[in-house]
């Protein structure tokens, strides 16, 4: 697995990042793949592979996602939802190559496997999306993108419990808050096949927050802390 994760971080395509993701995931549930190779170390890179030709630009420069209204509207706001996946692929492999040789605590093979499933959801709908703007008449990278959820990942570097709470349990909630708001506005644009996309993705993302939660609360017991006043105290 961490093979895997090793070059899905530093793979710059994405259809490279997906394509290695889905096959990894395929030999875990096959049966035929362990965590690590004995006696190797693993270490995450310090900013992923990302495709060359993108228009990188600070968060506030990226332009509004609109509303929905207009057949650009919608592109924005596909765009950024695929962009968001493409990035939730790489923080669900550094999740699991960061953290993977963590002296406090014993994290056992099914936390691998729960992250991989969790790269699997995301690199399949990364390709929803993608496939959506093509449909549309765009595709991923033709409007500018920003690094600001990688810049939140590195925030919580050096530490598990926190990168757990900020990104997989305070970050993705928000994003569940403010899905069913943009599912209507896909309704209401014009575009059911988009809406129905997203009510599919929001299903498989309530159990990414279940993931956070379930190793959050693995990791307080582990370590003797009482949850709810943990994770108060981190964010």
């Amino acid at each position: 697995v961490l093979d895997f994760a090793v070059a899905a971080m530093n793979e710059c395509t994405m259809k490279g990042k997906v394509d290695l993701t889905l096959k990894a995931y395929k030999l875990w549930k096959e049966g035929k793949l362990s965590v690590r190779e004995k006696g190797k170390s693993y270490k995450a890179p310090q900013k992923p592979g990302r495709p060359k030709h993108f228009n990188v630009v600070p968060p506030s420069k990226t332009g509004k996602r609109g509303k929905g209204g207009s057949l650009s509207s919608r592109i924005a706001l596909i765009h950024s939802f695929a962009h968001i996946e493409s990035y939730a692929i790489d923080l669900s492999w550094d999740i699991m190559l960061r953290f993977n040789d963590d002296t406090s605590v014993n994290l056992p093979d099914s936390f691998f496997g729960d992250w991989l499933k969790v790269a699997w959801d995301e690199a399949r709908h990364y390709s929803m999306w993608a496939e959506r703007l093509v449909e549309l008449g765009s595709e991923y990278g033709k409007l500018p993108v920003h690094d600001g959820l990688w810049q939140s990942a590195l925030e919580s570097k050096d530490s598990l419990m926190n990168r757990l709470a900020i990104i997989h349990m305070v970050h993705e909630a928000r994003g569940l808050d403010v899905t069913p708001k943009s599912i209507q506005r896909l309704k209401s644009g014009g575009d059911p096949k988009s809406a129905t996309l997203l009510k599919e993705i929001y299903e498989d993302e309530i159990t990414h927050v279940e993931a956070g939660v379930k190793w959050f609360k693995y990791l307080c017991t582990e370590l003797k802390n009482e949850p709810i006043p943990t994770f108060h105290k981190i964010v």
